[in-house]
């Protein structure tokens, strides 16, 4: 049994009438998404479009919410808690979570961001105890396989890359997983998107092959 759930974050479509405004993180996720059902059926395919349909921002009145006890919750705060509770449902039932995102400003889109927000919230994803010291937040869920997919414009981000120090898309993803129950992460990388060059063409066609790859790998161990 496979469940799924898949957060695309760019703002463009799949497919558009300009094929080169086509989103690349999206069509590469889809590519992996694709041949993982070639090998192996997937139970429960969850699919969240952030990008196109981002969830809203937190406010204070929602961190209020967080923090009232359950027994003490007024009908609004659970209301205003439950695409929250939904996000955090589809993320615990998932075995297998896919993000494609593109790095915008050397980060990740704000739509990203406000999902995230949603779903890293104490006592549900994760808990807070001093006892630990200086380390006191624990995360809840365990388990989940993290397929991450960019999209760049430059090149080089990398660990040991020329542009590692700007990059501030996959290290927060990696720092952010652990909250969504994360053991491992695989990350597949498409560059040089805004040279329009050789080396876009060969870094797409290689971030293509390992979806593929990688993919027929994790239905065969999953």
């Amino acid at each position: 049994m496979t469940t799924l759930l898949h957060v695309d974050a760019s703002v463009r479509a799949i497919k558009n009438d300009n094929p080169a405004h086509d989103s690349i993180s999206k069509n590469i996720a889809k590519q992996f998404i694709d041949s993982f059902a070639q090998h192996q059926a997937i139970d429960e395919y969850i699919y969240r479009d952030v990008g196109m349909n981002p969830p809203p921002f937190i406010t204070q009145d929602w961190i209020g919410a967080v923090f009232t006890p359950e027994n003490k919750k007024t009908a609004e705060q659970k209301q205003l808690l439950a695409l929250s509770d939904t996000l955090i449902a589809e993320i615990a039932a998932a075995d297998i979570i896919v993000i494609s995102s593109p790095m915008y400003n050397y980060g990740m889109p704000a739509q990203l961001k406000a999902w995230f927000d949603q779903v890293v919230r104490i006592n549900k994803t994760f808990d807070f105890d001093l006892s630990r010291g200086d380390f006191p937040l624990q995360p809840l869920l365990g388990g989940k396989t993290l397929v991450v997919i960019t999209s760049t414009g430059e090149f080089g981000f990398e660990q040991g890359g020329i542009r590692e120090h700007m990059s501030h898309l996959v290290p927060h993803l990696r720092t952010l997983s652990k909250y969504l129950g994360v053991s491992t992460i695989y990350e597949i990388a498409s560059e040089y998107q805004e040279f329009a060059d050789a080396r876009h063409q060969q870094s797409l066609e290689n971030a293509y092959r390992q979806a593929a790859e990688l993919a027929e790998h994790l239905s065969s161990v999953t």
